[in-house]
């Protein structure tokens, strides 16, 4: 519970109307239907009326009002001003809800060290290893991601990259009641966009890499890259900057931030910089600034995960040696590379790749570690509703770095898979199309990949990762890549 009078010294507002400075908020909300009525008259709600990519909060003030919102925040003042109501105008209501949050939580990102990762690629991977890290050298840590949110070790349900403002801070709030020292998150270009990150303070950031992605939301991919940099662009002076330079556009991302700019690169010069010495099935051999450690996890890709993790846990005052040490016991995170060896011979790998660079990136890892001649088929799908220029390019993509491709279903959503799989089709190089199944089940595809690879090769099925579910028509059914291998490979008892 809040003073009206004192979250107004934390919002930009234009007009208030009718308010009465001594009321307490006693429930924040921008959802018209979880608006409390309270019997004592000094003790409100305040209704958030914010513009979604759905509806607009401003058609529902009569609803939250009848349902006891005392305080209306919003873009628009109504036409008509109910009696012993007070408004607010201001110019966004979703800037205003992230900075009502922060203060109405009493500021929990400023109590411990919030550090984001954006980017297209490696944000699960670099925040939930982060979290296992720091867990493993004794700090109380959180951890905000697309698998799961997690408070120290007490897990709560994930249902976007990067909750909404008011969640966020309730769970940070919820993290420092626990003791947290650390929080890790993942700042998705959403997020940044729809000002779900405004108000809170990050002790750092993190850029990872950039290529195109969710051009069905930012349109182009010039908008898609200012995204991520207003990430930077507002961190705090007294924050770390880290970014990769060997993306193009690693010192675009930091060309304005008023944080202190570190780099991280396995091809450039730079204050994190690290080189391969061997990559196999069973992990990586790295030099990491001049310091050399053996490594669970496999691929190139993840040899950045790797230099951004260690970078930033110096960068948060660990030892360098005490790190390290720490970084080898870490296994990968659910669904990314994923290895289900087959005591036959062959080898299954499942994968959250679901942009060209991130299907590349996993191919050309299999390329790497594989043995000449030996096959790799790939099983792969585009989810519906989603960016379809990339469709023909992740197909493509699987065609040239495998031996046999089946294109499948991924998340539907509420696209028909026909024409998904039509839109893939239009990629396939006429070179390659003997060597293509197209088998809209993801089920039967699945099977058919292992048991066509059960004694020999290397099986990717890539696109849905740690996802136990498929989303059709509004429903999510569960599926679950890495038990479908298991039940045809006889794996699962």
């Amino acid at each position: 519970m809040k003073k009206l009078s004192f979250l107004l010294n934390y919002i930009d507002y234009v007009d208030i109307n009718g308010i009465a400075p001594d009321v307490t908020a006693a429930c924040l909300t921008f959802d018209s239907r979880k608006v409390q009525k309270f019997d004592n008259q000094s003790v409100t709600s305040i209704y958030v009326a914010q513009r979604g990519t759905q509806t607009d909060g401003h058609l529902y003030i009569p609803q939250a009002i009848s349902a006891g919102a005392g305080v209306i925040v919003c873009e628009k003042m109504p036409e008509k001003l109910a009696d012993n109501v007070g408004y607010i105008l201001v110019k966004d209501a979703s800037i205003a809800l992230g900075q009502l949050a922060s203060a109405y939580y009493d500021f929990p990102s400023q109590q411990l060290k919030l550090v984001g990762i954006t980017g297209t690629n490696g944000k699960t991977t670099t925040v939930t290893l982060l979290h296992r890290l720091f867990s493993n050298l004794g700090y109380p840590t959180g951890l905000l991601s697309t698998i799961v949110n997690k408070i120290g070790d007490k897990e709560i349900t994930s249902t976007h990259t990067t909750p909404d403002a008011l969640e966020l801070n309730s769970l940070l709030r919820q993290m420092v009641d626990a003791g947290c020292e650390f929080c890790f998150m993942e700042v998705s270009s959403h997020a940044i966009c729809q000002h779900r990150i405004e108000g809170l303070h990050f002790t750092g950031g993190i850029f990872s890499n950039i290529t195109h992605d969710h051009l069905d939301f930012h349109k182009t991919f010039a908008r898609y890259i200012q995204a991520k940099k207003a990430f930077f662009d507002h961190l705090p002076a007294t924050a770390f900057a880290l970014t990769n330079i060997d993306d193009k556009n690693g010192m675009v991302m930091v060309q304005n931030t008023p944080a202190k700019v570190y780099r991280y690169a396995l091809r450039t010069d730079a204050e994190f910089k690290t080189k391969i010495i061997d990559n196999s099935f069973e992990g990586l051999h790295l030099n990491i600034n001049g310091q050399e450690s053996y490594f669970r996890l496999s691929g190139k890709f993840n040899a950045y995960n790797l230099t951004a993790i260690y970078a930033t846990a110096v960068l948060l005052g660990i030892p360098s040696d005490e790190v390290l040490v720490k970084m080898s016991e870490l296994g990968s995170a659910e669904g990314r590379f994923h290895v289900i060896r087959n005591p036959q011979g062959g080898v299954a790998i499942v994968d959250y790749a679901h942009t060209p660079d991130a299907l590349q990136n996993v191919l050309s890892t299999i390329r790497d570690i594989t043995s000449p001649g030996e096959e790799v088929m790939t099983v792969v799908g585009c989810g519906g509703n989603r960016d379809a220029l990339k469709r023909p390019e992740m197909a493509e993509l699987a065609c040239r770095y495998s031996d046999k491709v089946i294109l499948t279903s991924d998340n539907p959503r509420f696209e028909e898979p026909d024409a998904i799989l039509k839109d893939m089709e239009a990629g396939i190089p006429a070179d390659t199309k003997n060597r293509v199944l197209i088998i809209e089940n993801r089920h039967e595809a699945i099977k058919t990949a292992c048991m066509m690879m059960r004694d020999h090769g290397v099986v990717l099925i890539a696109g849905k990762g740690h996802e136990k579910y498929q989303d059709i028509k509004g429903v999510k059914h569960h599926f679950d890549d890495v038990e479908e291998v298991e039940i045809n490979w006889e794996l699962k008892k």
